[in-house]
């Protein structure tokens, strides 16, 4: 007598399709932006029928929002474990933009739908780029760096120019190397505050 299957618990299965159905947006905006993305394409790529993704959401845009908005969330998470995981001021800073990196080399697809499509997909995709922008502004400049004589706008210029590097070699399709990086972006972002020298050192030490 064949053993029957346990049925797993119907919150599982409904998590597990919408989070297939957040990969998939993922994944073919990645490859054919979002415009040119259809249901017809999300639907076959996530092995769901179409009456699963309006069951869960309103449309293509209520879909991919949401998962621009989970994978934000899941980047910012670690960026904040990576600061913790150090001591000083300047290994934390370190220490996050290398969880970053390690995260975009993971999640390339995911990624590149946050930093790169969600900027003109539509004006609720930029309005959350631009929150999760501020979001790392803020972890900045919470940090305990001290940058005396700094202009005010320097946190917003180093994330900024952060993420225009970033993207840059993401649209190259080269995510997966981004962690090459970590040693021009460590003296990227602490130079204002401590100098080159104090930031070779710093960053030697990772």
């Amino acid at each position: 007598m064949t053993a029957m299957r346990p049925e797993l618990p119907r919150e599982f299965v409904a998590s597990h399709k919408r989070r297939r159905m957040m990969d998939a947006i993922a994944e073919l905006t990645a490859e054919q932006g979002y415009e040119a993305t259809k249901i017809a394409d999300i639907v076959r790529r996530a092995a769901v029928a179409r009456k699963t993704l309006y069951d869960n959401f309103d449309g293509k845009e209520d879909l991919f929002l949401s998962a621009v908005d989970a994978t934000m969330g899941e980047m910012r998470v670690t960026v904040e474990e990576g600061c913790e995981r150090n001591d000083s001021p300047e290994d934390q800073v370190v220490g996050g933009l290398e969880a970053l990196l390690e995260f975009i080399a993971e999640h390339a697809a995911a990624t590149r739908m946050c930093m790169v499509e969600s900027i003109s997909a539509t004006r609720s995709s930029a309005r959350l780029y631009d929150a999760g922008m501020r979001d790392f502004v803020d972890l900045l400049r919470n940090s305990a760096l001290d940058g005396t004589d700094l202009p005010q706008t320097i946190e917003e210029s180093l994330v900024g120019g952060v993420a225009w590097i970033l993207q840059q070699q993401i649209r190259r399709g080269e995510a997966e190397r981004v962690g090459e990086l970590l040693p021009e972006l460590s003296q990227f972002v602490l130079s204002p505050y401590l100098g080159v020298g104090k930031v070779g050192e710093t960053a030697r030490r990772k």
